[in-house]
């Protein structure tokens, strides 16, 4: 089962999201026959690469709301982001542009560390308030996955994976995607949100039904069976 996930290090959903759905395949019983992809996704491609102020002000002037306000959605960020097991910092969250953060999860894909790159970069930037735009930081935390430091530098002053992370983008736009995180499941189902863990795992359980249907082996003694409460023998 192939599963493609879109989504954003700067989505509060998709960090909940992401949680619930590994929540939801390791309970899952065929799950070592499932393989994730990730694809990138911005919610905010006009983002800065380093941020004036804070991230309630920041919020307010790009959806032309209160400071106040913003304050209250992110509280229910939080809150929501608490029932997944994740803290979230707004009050040190740095608003800032993703793209190169996504460059360099492509990057680490080839070394099989796109997940864990994935994960670490989501609590970088809700939890300890780092620059995903930054450079340096990114290479950091490349780092601290065993991955080459300068390596990751040299990748991130170049244009490399540029093409590759805008025609993901180009791709969730084609199938339609509106909104992240949004999981596409055999490429025939589509899951959009960050479901409860119950509605991950139902999903897999029903897709892998019906692509992998109990097939019944023939029976020369067909008699020897009960069906509708009658018994032939």
């Amino acid at each position: 089962m192939k599963i493609e996930i879109w989504s954003d290090f700067a989505c509060p959903f998709c960090y909940i999201g992401k949680k619930r759905f590994e929540q939801a395949l390791s309970e899952f019983t065929h799950n070592k026959h499932v393989e994730v992809i990730y694809k990138a996704y911005q919610l905010n491609p006009n983002a800065p690469k380093k941020m004036d102020g804070t991230a309630y002000e920041a919020f307010a002037k790009g959806h032309s709301t209160t400071v106040a306000q913003a304050k209250d959605r992110f509280k229910m960020f939080t809150e929501n982001a608490k029932t997944a097991g994740l803290v979230y910092n707004y009050d040190q969250i740095q608003m800032t542009n993703t793209f190169d953060a996504h460059r360099i999860a492509k990057w680490a894909n080839q070394f099989g560390k796109e997940d864990a790159l994935t994960n670490r970069l989501m609590k970088a930037y809700f939890t300890d308030g780092l620059n995903l735009a930054d450079h340096q930081t990114l290479a950091n935390l490349v780092s601290e996955l065993g991955m080459n430091k300068d390596e990751a530098l040299t990748v991130l002053s170049s244009n490399q994976y540029k093409d590759q992370v805008l025609q993901e983008i180009q791709e969730s736009r084609t199938i339609g995607v509106q909104g992240v995180p949004f999981f596409v499941l055999n490429r025939k189902y589509g899951i959009s949100g960050a479901q409860q863990k119950e509605y991950f795992l139902n999903a897999l359980n029903q897709i892998w039904s019906e692509e992998n249907p109990l097939k019944t082996l023939d029976n020369s003694d067909s008699d020897a069976a009960c069906e509708h409460e009658e018994c032939g023998f």
